[in-house]
Protein backbone atom coordinates (compact mmCIF):
# COMPACT_ATOMS: atom_id res chain seq x y z
CA UNK A 1 0.00 0.00 0.00
CA UNK A 2 2.93 2.19 0.82
CA UNK A 3 4.54 1.69 -2.55
CA UNK A 4 0.95 2.58 -4.16
CA UNK A 5 0.97 5.18 -2.06
CA UNK A 6 -2.71 3.84 -1.07
CA UNK A 7 -4.29 5.22 2.59
CA UNK A 8 -6.48 2.88 4.29
CA UNK A 9 -9.97 4.56 5.23
CA UNK A 10 -11.11 1.95 8.53
CA UNK A 11 -10.00 3.80 11.38
CA UNK A 12 -7.33 2.54 14.08
CA UNK A 13 -9.61 0.71 16.94
CA UNK A 14 -9.72 2.43 20.00
CA UNK A 15 -9.25 1.42 23.60
CA UNK A 16 -12.09 2.89 25.63
CA UNK A 17 -12.30 3.46 29.78
CA UNK A 18 -14.33 1.35 31.30
CA UNK A 19 -16.59 2.24 34.13
CA UNK A 20 -19.97 2.01 35.90
CA UNK A 21 -20.46 5.21 37.43
CA UNK A 22 -23.68 7.48 36.42
CA UNK A 23 -24.53 10.78 36.86
CA UNK A 24 -26.99 10.31 39.69
CA UNK A 25 -28.76 13.79 38.56
CA UNK A 26 -29.21 12.47 35.47
CA UNK A 27 -29.75 8.74 34.97
CA UNK A 28 -29.27 6.34 31.90
CA UNK A 29 -33.24 6.18 31.04
CA UNK A 30 -32.59 4.71 27.61
CA UNK A 31 -30.55 2.15 29.12
CA UNK A 32 -29.46 0.54 25.63
CA UNK A 33 -32.94 -0.04 24.24
CA UNK A 34 -32.27 1.38 20.92
CA UNK A 35 -35.36 0.19 19.28
CA UNK A 36 -38.42 2.38 19.53
CA UNK A 37 -41.98 2.54 18.21
CA UNK A 38 -42.26 5.84 16.65
CA UNK A 39 -40.94 9.13 15.54
CA UNK A 40 -39.79 12.05 17.86
CA UNK A 41 -39.73 9.52 21.01
CA UNK A 42 -35.67 8.93 21.54
CA UNK A 43 -33.05 11.29 19.88
CA UNK A 44 -29.03 10.74 20.25
CA UNK A 45 -26.47 13.12 20.51
CA UNK A 46 -22.94 13.27 19.93
CA UNK A 47 -20.33 15.65 18.86
CA UNK A 48 -16.61 14.29 16.44
CA UNK A 49 -13.62 16.01 14.90
CA UNK A 50 -13.04 16.74 11.98
CA UNK A 51 -9.93 17.67 10.25
CA UNK A 52 -10.38 20.92 7.62
CA UNK A 53 -8.38 24.00 6.78
CA UNK A 54 -5.54 22.95 8.70
CA UNK A 55 -6.92 22.73 11.80
CA UNK A 56 -9.96 20.57 14.00
CA UNK A 57 -13.62 21.31 13.07
CA UNK A 58 -16.68 19.56 15.45
CA UNK A 59 -19.78 18.53 14.31
CA UNK A 60 -22.47 17.64 16.70
CA UNK A 61 -25.06 15.64 15.18
CA UNK A 62 -28.97 14.74 16.48
CA UNK A 63 -30.49 11.63 15.11
CA UNK A 64 -33.68 9.90 15.64
CA UNK A 65 -33.72 6.58 17.31
CA UNK A 66 -36.93 5.44 14.98
CA UNK A 67 -35.22 5.55 11.70
CA UNK A 68 -31.79 6.38 12.61
CA UNK A 69 -31.88 9.37 11.07
CA UNK A 70 -29.85 12.66 11.44
CA UNK A 71 -32.87 15.25 12.36
CA UNK A 72 -30.02 18.25 13.49
CA UNK A 73 -26.31 19.11 13.30
CA UNK A 74 -24.08 21.54 13.74
CA UNK A 75 -20.00 22.51 13.14
CA UNK A 76 -18.08 24.92 15.00
CA UNK A 77 -14.27 25.52 15.38
CA UNK A 78 -15.32 24.97 19.26
CA UNK A 79 -16.48 21.86 21.17
CA UNK A 80 -18.91 23.60 23.40
CA UNK A 81 -22.32 23.73 24.60
CA UNK A 82 -23.47 26.12 22.32
CA UNK A 83 -22.48 23.91 19.49
CA UNK A 84 -24.37 21.06 20.88
CA UNK A 85 -27.59 23.65 21.63
CA UNK A 86 -27.01 24.51 17.87
CA UNK A 87 -27.79 21.12 16.83
CA UNK A 88 -30.48 20.47 19.52
CA UNK A 89 -32.64 23.90 18.32
CA UNK A 90 -32.12 22.38 14.50
CA UNK A 91 -33.96 19.17 15.29
CA UNK A 92 -36.42 20.70 17.56
CA UNK A 93 -37.75 22.75 14.70
CA UNK A 94 -37.12 20.95 12.01
CA UNK A 95 -39.45 18.14 13.44
CA UNK A 96 -41.99 20.58 14.12
CA UNK A 97 -41.51 21.17 17.89
CA UNK A 98 -42.23 17.98 19.23
CA UNK A 99 -42.64 17.51 23.37
CA UNK A 100 -42.02 14.03 25.52
CA UNK A 101 -39.08 13.46 23.96
CA UNK A 102 -35.81 11.24 25.25
CA UNK A 103 -32.42 12.96 24.41
CA UNK A 104 -29.54 10.52 25.37
CA UNK A 105 -25.88 11.34 24.49
CA UNK A 106 -22.65 10.70 26.77
CA UNK A 107 -21.33 12.26 29.66
CA UNK A 108 -19.89 15.09 27.99
CA UNK A 109 -19.55 18.89 29.47
CA UNK A 110 -21.71 20.20 27.04
CA UNK A 111 -24.44 17.98 27.35
CA UNK A 112 -24.45 18.48 30.81
CA UNK A 113 -23.82 22.52 30.47
CA UNK A 114 -26.44 24.64 32.44
CA UNK A 115 -27.29 26.36 28.50
CA UNK A 116 -27.93 22.69 27.13
CA UNK A 117 -29.79 21.66 29.93
CA UNK A 118 -32.39 24.46 30.17
CA UNK A 119 -33.29 24.32 26.09
CA UNK A 120 -34.06 20.66 26.95
CA UNK A 121 -36.41 21.85 29.96
CA UNK A 122 -37.45 24.61 26.96
CA UNK A 123 -38.39 21.85 24.82
CA UNK A 124 -39.96 19.36 27.87
CA UNK A 125 -37.35 16.46 26.87
CA UNK A 126 -36.02 14.26 29.10
CA UNK A 127 -32.41 13.98 29.32
CA UNK A 128 -30.52 10.50 29.62
CA UNK A 129 -27.03 10.12 29.83
CA UNK A 130 -24.45 7.34 29.11
CA UNK A 131 -22.31 5.69 31.90
CA UNK A 132 -19.16 7.60 32.15
CA UNK A 133 -16.43 5.60 29.40
CA UNK A 134 -18.72 3.36 27.82
CA UNK A 135 -19.14 3.76 24.06
CA UNK A 136 -21.75 0.95 24.42
CA UNK A 137 -24.76 3.07 25.84
CA UNK A 138 -24.45 5.66 22.69
CA UNK A 139 -23.84 3.07 20.01
CA UNK A 140 -26.37 4.04 17.49
CA UNK A 141 -24.06 7.89 17.52
CA UNK A 142 -20.69 5.53 17.21
CA UNK A 143 -21.53 3.56 14.22
CA UNK A 144 -23.31 7.08 12.67
CA UNK A 145 -19.43 8.71 12.99
CA UNK A 146 -17.77 5.56 12.16
CA UNK A 147 -19.81 5.39 8.77
CA UNK A 148 -19.57 9.18 8.11
CA UNK A 149 -15.52 8.80 8.96
CA UNK A 150 -14.75 5.66 7.01
CA UNK A 151 -17.53 6.05 3.96
CA UNK A 152 -17.92 10.18 3.68
CA UNK A 153 -15.06 11.86 4.99
CA UNK A 154 -12.01 11.62 2.80
CA UNK A 155 -8.89 10.59 4.59
CA UNK A 156 -6.78 13.57 4.54
CA UNK A 157 -9.78 15.80 5.37
CA UNK A 158 -11.39 18.97 3.98
CA UNK A 159 -9.69 21.92 2.51
CA UNK A 160 -11.39 24.63 4.33
CA UNK A 161 -13.76 25.31 7.07
CA UNK A 162 -15.87 28.09 5.93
Amino acid sequence: MKEAQLIRKQPDSHNYKQATVERPDIPNHLDRQFIVDGPDQVWCGDITYIWAGHRWCYLAVVIDLYRRRVVGWAMSDSPDAALVTKALSMAYEHRGKPSGVMFHSDQGSQYSSRQFRQHLWRYRMTQSMSRRGNCWDNAPMERLFRSLKSEWIPATGYAFFA
